[in-house]
This record gives C-alpha cells, structure tokens and sequence, in this order.
C-alpha cells in the first residue's frame, strides 16, 4: 500500500501527534536490542487506550498492512523488528495496573506495564511476580507474554507461562477474544499456553492477568568462584542433584565479572575463571536447614572461595552485579551479540568447554552469563561492525553454539524467542512435519500474515509451505 495512504489511513484513528513519520521519530523504532538488524515502517502509532489499538488492528486486517507491536523494544532477537511498509504499534502508553487483588493473588495490566512495577505495587500485600528478566526495569509484561521471558528465578518459579492466568487479545482480524480465566485450573485447550511464547504472530495482548506469589521470608546467597568455567557448569549438576531447589541458580565468567565490576562494583572475586550464584529463598528454618547442605556441596564442587550475602545490601549488590552484566559487555567491545540456547543441566561443563574451544577457533571473545539452573546459556559474542567480515563470522560462531545445544539434546532458544535471528536453524530443530503444524496454525490465526511477518518463518519459506500444506 502506498505510504501516503497509510499514514491518511492512521489519522483516521489518531491524532497527527501520535502518528509519527518524520526520519528522527521512527529511528529509535528501526531496531530492538538485537541492533544488526535494522527497518524502518511507514509509521509508528501510540496507543493510549485498547480502542485505538483494535482499531488500529482491523485497519491493518481490512487494507493488509503489515504491523508489529513493539513494548520496550528489549526483544534481543529481532522480534520487535519493523515490517517494511508496515506500522509499528507501540503500547507504552497502555500502563495502567487495572486490578490488583491481594486476596485472589492476582494483578490484571495493560501490555505496557514495566515487569518490575507489577512487584512493586503488590508489596505492600507481601506479594510480587515472580519472574524476572535482566532487563526487568524497562521490559514490559506485553513482552514478556509475547516471548514466554523467564529470569534468575525460572529454576524454581519457571517461565511468564506459568504466570499468566488469562489474556485478553485482538488477534490478527481484528477479533477480540479473551483466553483463560482467573483460576489457576481452566477446562479445555490450553489458549493461554498457545499465545504465550508466539512472538506476537497470533495478535496483540491487551489485558493480561498475572499470578503473583508470596515473598519468601528469607533469602540465603551464596557466591561461588571457580578456576575453570567448567567446573562451574559442572557444580550446578551437583547442586540440582542433592535435591536442593533454589530459587535461581546462575553462572558468570570472567570477562561478564569483568564487564559487571566496571559498571557497578559489585565486589565480585576478580581473579575467578567463573562464579556460581546460588539463593535458596522460604521459610527461615527451611532456608537454613538447606544452606548447610547447599555449602557443602558447593565446596565439594572445587570452589576455591565460597561467601554467604551478609545482609539485603549485599545480597542487592550480587544480583545488581548479575542484572547488569549484558548491558555491562559494552563496556568490553563495541558490539556483541546475545545468544540464547538451552542445554540439560548435565552437560552444562560440556557446553561450557565447548564454547570456550569454538571462541579460540574464530578469533572471537565469548561472555559467558546465563541462568544456569535450567541450562538457559547467553553467550555473548563480542565484535567489532566496523571490521570486514566480523559481524558474519560473529554469526557464524552463534550459528555453532545453537547446533551444540541441538547436539547436546537442548534447544535453540530459551526466552529470547526465535525472530528475526534464529528463522534459519528452526528446521534444524524441529521437523518439517513440525513445522507445516506451526505454519498452519499461524494461517489459522493470521491468514492475511500481517501480524509481525516475516519472524520465526522466513516469508518466502513460509508461503511456499502454506501452498503444498
């Protein structure tokens, strides 16, 4: 469609301030995280309330525009990418906390509402919501819905999966329908679980309600430090093994120390190969019975220097330390990517060796910070774009660890999602019988593709699947 015809299209719906066209308005919105990928729409509109966003919606249905819907834009593969010649919907503005219900335990939020906020608003009831990106001060709950976002804490608490108790959507035709309910048991197919986790190509939420759970009435964190960052890997089998269930179990290697102490002092051991960060959180008796055990096995692990929080400050600066550490890389190289793959809990060291060996064969630095207790690796692969070739070989090198963690019995994405930048290696995991499933339920729930095209199917592939399906 003509670009002229569609921003005359969007004032339709909205006023010219919110309708934005000028080069300077759209360049924050060419990209998400992952920045080596670049578009830019035809627009960007700024929804203030879920009218103008179905609105917004069924005009994109009726005309065949193509439209993303974009939070924060902290996606770190692609998935907030814009379509060219499409419009980017951004819900910042939908941030209102619409119910917030102490004794049922759950929150109800418009898309826009920063993850951390929902925490900070159940506080006083004694509540929060559990899960916990890095990027938790400025990712939104939209977000996190749309690539099922886990965090420290999945280990035990899991993923935004299992979180959300109904969503409330316009899909890709412009039909609003509501998924779930506010009870934790729901009769029938799980609607829930099939818009959590699809990048946004099924449609836009618009209301989510969230389960929140009890804060713990203690925490216990221990920080570990290795010589090797396989002995790392290997220590958090042994922990999982004792039967102990912490609350978050993550791994940082020495340059993610480096990178993190240079940002915030968080007084990591500077000489460690990696550190291991273990907290048990729940009742005082129960935290203080496990940590006996939890430091013996750690000790037996073949950590060298072994501490214990020593108050909330300390225990605030470790996680600080932590929660920074992708942001913290820049300081280290001018670009990098983050990659996101999953590997068994039992072959964490394995992977670990390997993604050591495969960053000495291509010549490039690999920071190693991820969430250990569910083998979620985020190896982060430091170039420089302004070198010939780096950024492909950088690439190529994150092509590698996601055939390693397929090899390993893994996955290729744990909660970054799949994007722009994994499209390729999804036929690597799944087979095509798998995906002519996927592909057909898209069509089922987006025949015209307009929702976000073009992510986790190449276009090309996935119409000439839909022709033979």
């Amino acid at each position: 469609m003509d670009p002229a015809r569609v921003i005359e299209g969007l004032r339709t719906i909205y006023p010219a301030d919110r309708v934005l066209v000028r080069p300077a308005e759209l360049a924050p919105y060419e990209s998400d995280a992952l920045t080596a990928f670049r578009a830019r729409p035809v627009a960007v509109v700024l929804p203030q309330h879920r009218d103008e966003v179905v609105a917004t919606v069924r005009w994109c249905y009726e005309h065949r525009v193509p439209f993303v819907a974009r939070g924060s834009g902290t996606s770190l593969s692609g998935g907030s990418l814009p379509v060219p010649g499409g419009v980017v919907i951004a819900l910042n503005r939908l941030n209102r906390i619409l119910r917030l219900d102490p004794e049922e335990r759950l929150a109800v939020v418009e898309p826009g509402v920063v993850n951390l906020e929902v925490s900070r608003a159940a506080a006083p009831y004694g509540l929060y919501y559990a899960p916990d990106p890095s990027s938790q001060p400025v990712c939104t709950i939209g977000g996190n819905v749309a690539f099922n976002s886990g965090g420290a804490h999945c280990l035990k608490y899991g993923m935004t999966s299992n979180h959300v108790l109904a969503i409330e959507a316009v899909l890709a035709d412009g039909e609003v329908v509501r998924f779930g309910g506010e009870s934790q048991e729901e009769v029938g197919p799980d609607l829930v679980g099939l818009f959590v986790g699809s990048e946004g190509l099924f449609g836009i939420a618009l209301e989510v309600t969230l389960r929140l759970v009890p804060r713990p009435e203690a925490y216990r964190t221990v920080l570990a430090a290795y010589r090797s960052l396989e002995a790392a890997g290997d220590a958090v089998a042994r922990v999982v093994a004792s039967g102990i269930l912490p609350g978050a179990v993550e791994i940082m290697d020495r340059l993610s120390i480096e990178a993190a102490e240079a940002a915030v002092h968080a007084g990591y051991p500077q000489d460690a190969a990696a550190l291991l960060i273990v907290e048990l959180e729940g009742e005082e008796p129960e935290v203080e019975a496990e940590l006996k055990e939890l430091l013996e096995v750690v000790r037996a692990s073949g950590a060298y220097e072994v501490r214990l929080a020593r108050d909330e400050v300390d225990r605030q600066r470790i996680w600080k330390g932590r929660k920074s550490a992708f942001s913290a890389v820049g300081r280290l190289s001018p670009d990098y990517l983050v990659q996101d793959g999953v590997v068994p809990r039992t072959r964490l060291g394995e992977a670990l060796a390997e993604i050591e060996r495969l960053s000495r064969r291509y010549g490039l630095r690999v920071a190693n910070v991820f969430h250990a207790g569910d083998g979620n690796l985020h190896p982060l692969i430091l170039y420089d774009g302004r070198r010939p070739g780096e950024l492909e070989r950088a690439e190529e090198l994150a092509g590698e660890i996601l055939r390693l963690c397929i090899r390993l019995g893994g996955s290729i994405t744990g909660e970054h999602g799949v994007g722009m930048e994994k499209r390729h290696y999804l036929a690597e995991m799944f087979s095509e019988q798998d995906l002519r499933v996927m592909r057909r339920l898209r069509e089922a729930m987006d025949p015209g593709r307009i929702a976000n095209r073009g992510k986790m199917f190449p276009e090309a592939q996935e119409t000439a699947a839909l022709r033979t399906a």
